[in-house]
């Protein structure tokens, strides 16, 4: 064997007694001259006994890969021999048996296989021995087909919330350019209750340092007028001198009263308007509080929006790429499936070729058989004249010499036509495994 591994053959004892162990009976004359049955079974035996991998658990990817096929019938012993031969070759590639190939499995070598046993032997103690690390590597193999499957799934969701968001977007493409138009008059009205806001807060101000000096003058009048009623009264207790200046003193201090009864009346009154204005600037005020919060609803909004359209572009760039690659997965899944009906269709006239050389070779060897049997019965109905028809017994015996050798010509060369018709077929095989990605390489 090419291979930069070596080895030890073992005995055919000990080959027996390691597949006996595992439960395969096999025996030292099937090891010694190994037959292409035997040899397919036992390297079946190994990879169910290392991948738990048989026929059975192939029949579904078999039948899967079938149904796109239009005559599943012609394919489907061919198919599920080439998947058992490519984790043959997977499990012998393993076992550092690089140059595994089909004529391994249909035209078996005694020595080669006895070695190929003893790798397949030694590689499997080997990982019985490691068996709790395989299992860890299985489990984390398995948690990986389980994530990707995840992924998967994650993609097709994704892309059918891509094609909702699409769809969610057309549909509120009117809203949002009323939306932006609703936004753009809002924030203008917002500028002008600003500008006029502060016009307001301006006058409330100037009201605000009239009303100051209303008040202090209101301090100032009050003041006086305690100290004139002060006054009046210090002169009440006074003997009166002069009551008629009195009396025009009195009649103007009452006058002067009146006017600032009057002027502390308008002053109420204008503090009672500078009240009800205050209380309309506050509520303005409030009213330009709410649409500057809404305000920054909208742009909260308008950059989840813009966050979306952002994933949306990513997704939808994924999308292209995955779509891309689908493509050309599907046009080289096209140009294998032609080769592979090409192959098929040779495949076929070599069958039907390899019958019509096996039915004229059967028909010789029936003529031959009963023209032998004829010859006997009149060799039997003529023992009594044995020695006279000696001479014609030897022209019979020349005779059937003739037809025996060109039976053994004919022969040889059915044998030739069919070990060509072999070796087309291993090519074949190769061939079509190569197509499929098994990677199978003849020797």
């Amino acid at each position: 064997m090419s291979s930069a591994f070596w080895f030890p053959s073992l005995p055919v004892s000990e080959v027996v007694d390691a597949f006996t162990g595992w439960g395969y009976s096999v025996s030292p004359e099937q090891v010694a001259r190994p037959t292409s049955d035997f040899v397919l079974g036992v390297y079946s035996a190994c990879v169910e006994q290392l991948t738990g991998i048989t026929l059975e658990t192939l029949q579904e990817p078999i039948e899967q890969a079938l149904a796109t096929t239009d005559n599943p019938d012609i394919y489907s012993q061919a198919l599920a021999h080439n998947l058992l031969l490519y984790h043959i070759q997977r499990f012998a590639s393993a076992a550092k048996i690089l140059d595994f190939s089909a004529k391994d499995i249909y035209f078996p070598d005694p020595d080669r296989t006895r070695s190929i046993f003893s790798a397949f032997i030694n590689f499997i103690k080997f990982s019985e021995q490691s068996e709790a690390f395989i299992n860890r590597l299985r489990n984390q193999s398995t948690s990986v087909i389980k994530e990707r499957q995840a992924v998967v799934e994650e993609t097709a969701e994704l892309e059918q919330r891509m094609a909702e968001f699409k769809v969610k977007r057309a549909e509120d493409e009117p809203k949002c350019e009323a939306l932006r138009q609703e936004n753009a008059a809002l924030v203008e009205q917002v500028i002008a209750y600003k500008d006029r806001q502060m016009g307001f807060l301006q006058e409330v101000e100037s009201l605000k340092q009239e009303k100051a000096a209303l008040v202090a003058e209101k301090e100032k009048v009050t003041s006086e007028m305690a100290t004139v009623s002060e006054n009046i009264n210090r002169t009440r207790s006074r003997i009166v001198q002069s009551p008629e200046r009195i009396k025009r003193n009195i009649s103007t201090m009452g006058h002067t009263a009146a006017e600032d009864k009057r002027t502390v009346a308008a002053n109420e009154a204008k503090t009672r308007d500078l009240q009800t204005k205050i209380a309309a600037l506050l509520n303005i005020e409030k009213d330009v509080r709410s649409c500057v919060e809404q305000l920054q609803v909208i742009e909260k909004e308008m950059r989840a929006v813009d966050a979306a359209q952002k994933e949306l572009g990513d997704l939808k760039d994924t999308l292209d790429r995955k779509k891309g690659e689908r493509a050309e997965l599907m046009m080289r899944r096209e140009r294998v499936h032609k080769q592979f009906s090409n192959a098929q269709e040779k495949l076929e006239r070599a069958q039907r070729h390899a019958e019509d050389k096996r039915l004229a070779s059967q028909q010789t060897i029936e003529r031959l058989q009963r023209e032998y049997e004829e010859m006997s019965v009149e060799r039997r109905d003529n023992d009594r004249q044995v020695e006279e028809l000696r001479a014609e017994a030897d022209e019979i015996e020349r005779k059937m010499a003739e037809h025996l050798k060109t039976s053994q010509a004919e022969l040889n060369e059915l044998l030739a036509e069919y070990w060509k018709l072999r070796h087309e077929t291993e090519v074949y095989m190769e061939t079509l495994a190569n197509k499929l990605g098994m990677q199978v390489r003849s020797t």
